[in-house]
């Protein structure tokens, strides 16, 4: 609170913790300091996952089918335009266009598929393709990150989500999702694309088979990326799934220990300008209490979500509930972009950015 860096000994003391209300106090404290404007934000996006073809082998996911599975789709140009056209009509100005490790998906294919969006819809902003898709499609198109970088960017890739972190510790990857880029390698085309110029998000996935020295681990990695390139926009942290998983016997991370993992992850990540609550696994009302643990964001409507959906887990939340929960928090509802820039006027202030 004081404002000097938490080192990783003392992030792993937070975590161990069971003062739920200091942390949560503290966390806050941060945040209004950080954002002490009257307004918390939110977004309207969909997310829609191009293919579910995916080679990753990842225990954690339900939604992905091995290639020649009858349940293994590739979206057609007809249906994902449809998709888009209702996303605007919402008001949205953005995509997170993602899917799987596709391996008959090459670079050109992807070119392609961008400029075809953007050539469509030239006001909406493509989030896509995360780092481990990036990766992918080098390896399958035998070219370096950078190049493939380079082409997406031109072809239209407006912003990089940060999906496909999980937890970046390699033991932990290794055996939730051994076929995926390591951990080193994540954080490289992260660091790739920021060098570009790109911006983008950064995640984590907690509460399977990761310690909690190992989630420090993590923040750890992410905030020492943050100091050397300020690329990421945002961190978004949610709980693991179990259900219709190979990992279904889990106990499901609940909303203290989440509430928790988000307030140290604000503590923490002392460069982040951003922390994104997770109503999307913990439900509305949790997402509420978050923007009161360290979040000032709301995070998406979420016209759609295919991938926490698979596990059994399905919030919803109409455009006024999403409005509603952040003046329930003592805040002004204010919607932004992925850059987090508003678009629109906070009651009482001049438009700025954030």
């Amino acid at each position: 609170m004081a404002g000097k860096r938490l080192a990783p000994e003392e992030g792993l003391q937070l975590l161990e913790s069971h003062d739920l209300a200091a942390l949560g106090g503290a966390a806050d404290a941060v945040a209004r300091r950080i954002h002490p404007e009257p307004y918390r934000t939110y977004n309207i996006d969909r997310n829609i996952n191009y293919t579910n073809v995916c080679i990753g082998g990842c225990r954690f996911c339900a939604f992905s089918r091995r290639p020649g599975d009858p349940q293994g789709y590739l979206l057609d140009r007809e249906t994902l335009y449809r998709k888009i056209e209702e996303t605007s009509a919402l008001g949205g100005d953005q995509i997170l266009l993602q899917g799987g490790m596709n391996p008959e998906l090459t670079l050109p294919w992807y070119e392609a598929l961008l400029a075809d969006i953007k050539r469509h819809f030239p006001q909406v902003n493509i989030h896509g393709l995360s780092p481990p898709e990036i990766y992918h499609i080098s390896r399958v198109s035998d070219l370096a990150v950078d190049v493939v970088l380079e082409r997406l960017r031109e072809a239209g890739l407006g912003s990089l989500p940060g999906g496909g972190a999980e937890i970046l510790v390699d033991r932990v990857r290794k055996v939730v999702s051994p076929c995926k880029v390591s951990a080193e390698g994540w954080v490289d085309v992260c660091r790739r694309w920021h060098r570009l110029g790109g911006r983008g998000s950064a995640t984590m996935m907690f509460g399977h088979l990761e310690t909690l020295a190992e989630r420090i681990e993590h923040l750890d990695r992410l905030r020492a990326l943050q100091d050397e390139t300020g690329g990421f926009t945002a961190f978004i942290g949610w709980s693991f799934q179990p259900g219709n998983t190979s990992l279904e016997g889990l106990r499901k991370v609940g909303p203290l220990e989440y509430l928790k993992t988000l307030a140290v992850s604000r503590l923490y990540l002392d460069n982040f300008p951003n922390i994104q609550a997770s109503w999307v696994t913990q439900g509305l009302k949790i997402g509420q209490l978050a923007l009161r643990f360290g979040a000032n964001d709301l995070g998406s409507l979420m016209i759609e979500e295919n991938v926490v959906a698979a596990a059994g887990t399905r919030f919803h939340a109409s455009h006024e509930e999403l409005r509603r929960s952040i003046a329930g928090a003592g805040f002004s509802p204010c919607r932004r972009n992925v850059f987090y820039e508003l678009l629109e006027e906070p009651p009482g202030m001049a438009m700025r950015t954030l």
